[in-house]
C-alpha cells in the first residue's frame, strides 16, 4: 500500500485533531495528522493549561487567607518565580515529546509541516526545509487548525511589539506595568493573574468587562479587580501606541488620556487559521471562518457540502462554540461520523443523536478563572430573550448558603438560573464566587437532559455544601404545578 494513502487526513494536531484521529483509529481507519507547530496545540502550550497554572497559586493563597486558622499559617507572599516554573512544567517546557509518543502509541502517522489542500481528498505538506509530501485520503480530510489572536489595526500598535495571549501565557518575567486591551475572558483572566504576580495592571475595554456573561457576575469581578489594584478603563479604547527609547509603551485613549506600560497585551478576539490551508482550491476564501452542516461537513459558497462531503471542520475554526472542551466534543462525534460513513452505517445527526454536536447550541459550559470564578452554561437572560424564549430569571445570594459560609469567611457570590416558562426546563445557569467551577457540571446535565423543574426538586443537595444553592434557587422560583 502507498504509505501516503490514508483513510483520513487531519490538518491540526491540537486537542481537536487528536480526538478526531483517535476516534477514527478506534473505528479501524488509518489516519495521518499534520502539524506545523507543537503537537498538542494552543491549549497545551499557550492557553488552557499554562494560563490556569498562572492563576492557581494565587487562588489557593486567597482561599487560605479567607480562613483565620489557615491565614495565621501564611507567613509569606506569592513567589512569582515558583509560579512561572510550575507553569512551565504544565506547558511541558514547550516540548511535545509526550504528545508525539501518544500519537505513535495510538497508531496515528505524524507529518510535520504546513498542510494545504491541493485537490479533492489531497493534502500537500511542506516541511521546514521546503520539502513537500502529498497525502491522499480515501474517506475524509478534517480541518482542525484552530484560531490565532487577532491584532487590530491601531496606529503604532504593531511597532510597539504587543503581547498576544501566547506571550502572556509563556512570559518568563513579570512586567512592572501591564496594559491589557480587551475585556473578554483572556483579558480578565490575565488581569487577575498578573495583578496577583505583582504587575500594576491597567485594563482597557471598549465593550466593558466580560460583556457576554450575566451583569451580576461581571460586576463582582470588576469590583474585585479594582480591590486588587487593577485600573479599569471601561467604555474606552486606545487610538495610538508608541514604544519609546526606554522601551516604555505610551498609550493614548480616545478621550486623550495617556498611559504608560512596560508591556501591552492585546486580547481583542481571534481569527481563524485558514489563510494557508488551500481554501482557494475548493472555492472558498482563504482566511474565512468555515461554515459546517450538522455533521460538521464544510459547506461551500452555495451552502452545500464541498465536493461529495469529504471535507470536515471541527473546533474553533468552525466558530460554533470556540472552547477546547466543545471542540473535543465535536471531535468525538466527528470521528464516529467518519467511521460510520466509511462503513455505510447510519449517521444520526438528529438533535442529541450519536453523531450530532447538539450541545454546541444549547448547553455550552464555560469557567472563567478570574477572582472570583464565573461558571456558566446555556443562556443568559439577555441571550434567551434574543432567541425568543419566554423565560423567567431568578437569582440568589451564594454567600447566604451554609456551605459557602463554611468555605470561606466573608464569602461573596451569586447564582442565577434561566427557566424556559413554556417547557418548564432550565436553559441557563450562571454562578460567580470563589471555587464555583465544580458546581457547573450539575447545571450542564440539567440543561442537556432537559430535566423538568418539577423533577429537579427531587435532586436533593447534600448539607452543608455550596450545592445547596440549587435548593435556594428552586425555592426562589417557586413550586410548579
Amino acid at each position: 500500500m502507498n504509505e501516503n494513502l490514508f483513510d483520513v487526513v487531519v490538518i491540526g494536531a491540537g486537542p481537536v485533531g487528536e480526538n478526531v484521529a483517535d476516534g477514527a483509529v478506534q473505528g479501524g481507519l488509518s489516519v495521518a495528522i499534520v502539524e506545523s507547530e507543537l503537537v498538542g496545540g494552543e491549549c497545551s502550550y499557550w492557553a488552557c493549561m499554562p494560563t490556569k497554572a498562572l492563576l492557581r497559586d494565587a487562588a489557593a493563597l486567597r482561599a487560605a487567607r479567607a480562613l483565620p486558622g489557615a491565614n495565621s499559617a501564611v507567613t509569606g507572599e506569592l513567589d512569582p518565580a515558583a509560579v512561572l516554573a510550575r507553569r512551565d512544567a504544565f506547558a511541558s517546557h514547550w516540548h511535545d515529546d509526550g504528545q508525539v509518543a501518544w500519537l505513535d502509541g495510538a497508531g496515528v502517522a505524524l507529518f510535520r509541516g504546513v498542510g494545504r489542500i491541493s485537490a479533492a481528498r489531497t493534502v500537500e505538506v511542506t516541511d521546514a526545509v521546503g520539502h513537500t509530501t502529498v497525502l491522499k485520503a480515501r474517506q475524509a480530510v478534517v480541518l482542525a487548525t484552530g484560531t490565532s489572536a487577532r491584532v487590530p489595526h491601531i496606529s503604532g500598535l504593531s511597532d510597539a511589539a504587543p503581547w498576544t495571549s501566547r506571550e502572556a501565557a509563556s512570559a518568563q518575567a513579570v512586567p512592572g506595568r501591564l496594559a491589557i486591551i480587551g475585556g473578554g475572558v483572556v483579558g480578565a483572566e490575565m488581569a487577575t493573574a498578573y495583578a496577583a504576580l505583582g504587575s500594576h495592571v491597567t485594563l482597557i475595554a471598549r465593550d466593558g468587562l466580560l460583556p457576554a456573561v450575566e451583569p451580576f457576575a461581571s460586576d463582582l469581578v470588576a469590583e474585585t479587580l479594582k480591590a486588587h489594584g487593577v485600573t479599569l478603563h471601561l467604555a474606552a479604547e486606545p487610538t495610538g501606541f508608541r514604544r519609546d527609547e526606554a522601551r516604555t509603551v505610551q498609550l493614548t485613549l480616545v478621550d486623550g488620556t495617556t498611559l504608560a506600560a512596560d508591556e501591552v497585551l492585546v486580547a481583542t478576539g481571534r481569527t481563524p487559521n485558514t489563510a494557508t490551508v488551500g481554501l482557494d482550491h475548493i472555492g472558498l476564501t482563504p482566511g474565512d471562518w468555515l461554515r459546517v452542516d450538522e455533521s460538521l461537513r464544510v459547506l461551500g459558497a452555495d451552502g452545500t457540502p464541498v465536493g461529495d462531503g469529504w471535507l470536515y471542520a471541527a473546533g474553533d475554526v468552525n466558530r460554533r462554540a470556540p472552547l477546547t472542551h466543545q471542540g473535543k466534543y465535536q471531535a468525538r462525534a466527528l470521528g464516529e461520523t467518519i467511521v460510520a460513513r466509511a462503513s455505510g452505517a447510519l449517521v444520526d445527526t438528529s438533535p442529541w443523536g450519536r453523531h450530532a454536536a447538539t450541545a454546541d447550541e444549547h448547553a455550552v459550559p464555560q469557567v472563567i478563572f478570574t477572582d472570583p470564578e464565573i461558571a456558566t452554561v446555556g443562556h443568559t437572560a439577555a441571550s434567551a430573550e434574543a432567541a425568543g424564549i419566554r423565560v423567567r430569571a431568578v437569582e440568589y445570594d451564594l454567600g447566604a448558603v451554609a456551605g459557602a459560609a463554611l468555605h470561606a469567611d466573608g464569602y461573596t457570590g451569586r447564582a442565577g438560573m434561566i427557566v424556559d416558562e413554556d417547557r418548564k426546563v432550565l436553559v441557563g445557569f450562571t454562578v460567580v464566587g470563589p471555587d464555583v467551577a465544580e458546581l457547573l457540571h450539575a447545571a450542564t446535565i440539567a440543561i442537556a437532559a432537559e430535566v423538568p423543574i418539577d423533577r429537579l426538586w427531587h435532586a436533593v443537595p447534600a448539607y452543608p455544601t455550596i450545592s445547596e444553592i440549587w435548593l435556594r434557587l428552586l425555592e426562589t422560583y417557586g413550586r410548579t404545578a
